[in-house]
């Protein structure tokens, strides 16, 4: 009997402080200096009409070191890309992109070869084009581009002084590049931007011994990053 009546004071006791507790926090809200809250909306000033945009990422690229190796390459590097928007969709984007990996190698008919495993190649895009913003909102955005410049294939530095149709590779050379593709943006504030940007890379690499030769490559590329939209506004 003792309990039940202590339990049913503390239990009183409790309520009666809680409701002299008025709640301080509200979710998504901030203080004033008179004490009340007003909701916060950190993408309320997201409007896309700036002129000027940066951004970097982290970028994968699969590649053929060579016209009929088996083997792909996948290599890991940066994207840096720039736009100058001249319209609220459209603007000028320009790229460069370095990726960096080993690949697998060819035997060129050479047993001898077969102790070369793993050489180092690299890509370097340098590249520029229209870019159109699609569907946005507060929220994100979707972008398209298509753009074209040049391509260096680095596929000889690893080779031990053996001639690239040694183990079926490209010979280092300048090529022609192009990418299609586009953005997937994420607004975390007016400025600041979480992008995804999944693209198709096109090159075309030749080769200057036995039968020469160029070919169109089309490979998967995607980058991971951030964006800086500069407060320029257009007029």
């Amino acid at each position: 009997m003792l309990s039940a009546v202590l339990v049913l004071g503390l239990s009183a006791a409790v309520s009666c402080a809680f409701s002299q507790v008025q709640p301080s926090v509200q979710t998504g809200s901030q203080p004033t200096g008179n004490g009340t809250y007003i909701a916060v909306d950190p993408l309320a000033n997201v409007k896309y009409d700036n002129k000027w945009d940066v951004s970097l990422g982290m970028a994968y690229d699969h590649m053929k070191a060579g016209p009929t190796l088996v083997q792909g390459s996948n290599l890991g590097g940066l994207d840096l890309s720039g736009s100058y928007w001249f319209s609220k969709h459209w603007a000028l984007e320009g790229s460069g992109r370095g990726y960096v990996g080993t690949s697998g190698a060819g035997t060129g008919g050479n047993v001898s070869t077969q102790l070369i495993e793993g050489p180092f190649v690299a890509q370097y895009l340098f590249v520029g084009g229209p870019e159109r913003l699609g569907p946005h909102n507060k929220h994100g955005a979707l972008i398209a581009h298509a753009m074209v410049g040049g391509a260096y294939g680095e596929f000889e530095k690893d080779l031990r002084g053996l001639p690239p149709s040694a183990v079926d590779f490209y010979p280092n050379q300048v090529a022609l590049g192009a990418i299609v593709g586009g953005h997937i943006d994420l607004n975390r504030s007016a400025r600041w931007v979480f992008r995804i940007t999944p693209d198709a890379v096109f090159t075309r690499y030749g080769i200057n011994y036995g039968t020469k030769y160029t070919q169109n490559d089309v490979n998967f590329a995607i980058s991971v990053g951030v964006e800086y939209r500069f407060k320029a506004k257009r007029r």
